[in-house]
């Protein structure tokens, strides 16, 4: 039990230091990144964007985006956050400015940072210049998601594991389906 306390312990003290962090830089930047984050506008315009200007390869990687976001939101918001409950970090450890937009539902695993990572690591094989645009914002969304006291970095840590799983998912689904269907 002293491995889980210990990583607990660790937990928490990562997650007091990223909120105490107070550069102006990260005061301005963040909270926009995570505006943009919200309902997974910043990914369904950068879709858009790619399905658009990209020919074949922007929409494939648009779809393959759009699709492992889809399974990352069912995974972490409709099965992750209902089997474990997990209380935010605690309001006092927060800027009051911060606890305005504070969800309610459980902190475990991070749904904005599944979805970040899910499109980024479905867009990155398809068009690795586009995956390599879409990673600086998803690890923004990530570092916002701790400094903003909405999530604990093993929140964090789980939603990016899912978004992974969830690309690699998509990315094997035509191979499977195929597979199953002859």
């Amino acid at each position: 039990m002293t491995v889980i306390a210990d990583l607990r312990a660790a937990d928490h003290s990562l997650t007091r230091r990223a909120i105490s962090w107070d550069s102006p830089w990260v005061r301005r930047v963040l909270p926009a990144v995570e505006e943009a984050a919200e309902h997974t506008k910043l990914w369904w315009a950068a879709a858009v964007v790619m399905a658009a200007a990209g020919g074949w390869r922007g929409r494939t990687a648009a779809v393959a985006g759009v699709g492992a976001m889809g399974v990352a939101q069912v995974l972490s918001n409709g099965v992750g956050k209902q089997l474990y409950e997990r209380r935010r970090p605690p309001q006092e450890w927060v800027r009051a400015e911060d606890l305005e937009d504070r969800p309610d539902s459980s902190s475990f695993p991070s749904g904005h940072t599944a979805a970040a990572f899910a499109f980024t690591a479905a867009v990155a094989p398809v068009w690795p210049a586009a995956g390599a645009l879409c990673a600086v914002p998803a690890v923004m969304v990530a570092a916002e998601r701790v400094h903003s006291g909405a999530h604990y970095p093993s929140d964090v840590a789980a939603g990016g594991a899912i978004g992974l799983a969830s690309a690699a998912l998509v990315r094997a689904a035509p191979r499977l389906l195929r597979r199953h269907a002859m």
